[in-house]
């Protein structure tokens, strides 16, 4: 019986350990932060100067449910080769997660991405960007909002447009993401 009771605890431990052992989009974040190959911001939606702009109703609305970004990009050198590919491995198994619904994927000559998102179809929370240049590193972008609509999305990127926004504000990150 003893044995039986171990077993099965060992069982449930083993189980309990495997389901937390996925990291987390925000504790991938939190815990790359402070690792030198990382650049890390916070930007605020007040950076991007929509205030002053032109902006249609339904631009407003989109801009409304916008709260932040939370930007992290990896940026790739030869002496963090290696690293690199650790990291970028750890970011596709978290955006593998069943929890993030796909929006589209990007391919461009700068490199591959992805557009996620969490939330339901019609209020989503979160917007996770992510785009990978063998090259130059990642970056992975988290548009956190509330019940924000996918086609707000689109019109959110129209009145960045309409903005004077140039990546004020953004510094090494701005230099980075430009190229």
């Amino acid at each position: 019986m003893k044995n039986i009771i171990k077993g099965l605890l060992v069982v449930a431990i083993a189980f309990v350990a495997s389901c937390s052992s996925t990291q987390s989009l925000q504790e991938y974040y939190v815990d790359s932060a402070e690792n030198p190959n990382f650049i890390s911001l916070d930007v605020p939606t007040s950076i991007l100067n929509l205030a002053e702009a032109e902006l249609t109703d339904v631009q407003r609305e989109a801009l409304s449910s916008l709260r932040k970004l939370n930007v992290l990009a990896f940026k790739k050198t030869s002496a963090n080769e290696a690293d690199y590919k650790i990291e970028n491995a750890k970011v596709n198994q978290i955006l593998k997660n069943d929890e993030f619904v796909e929006l589209m994927k990007l391919n461009s000559s700068y490199g591959k991405g992805v557009i996620k998102y969490l939330g339901d179809e019609d209020a989503i929370d979160e917007v996770i960007i992510y785009g990978n240049s063998k090259e130059k590193g990642f970056a992975l972008v988290r548009v956190l909002g509330k019940d924000m609509n996918p086609a707000h999305i689109v019109q959110l990127l129209q009145a960045i447009q309409k903005s004077d926004y140039r990546g004020e504000g953004l510094g090494e990150i701005g230099k980075f993401l430009k190229g």
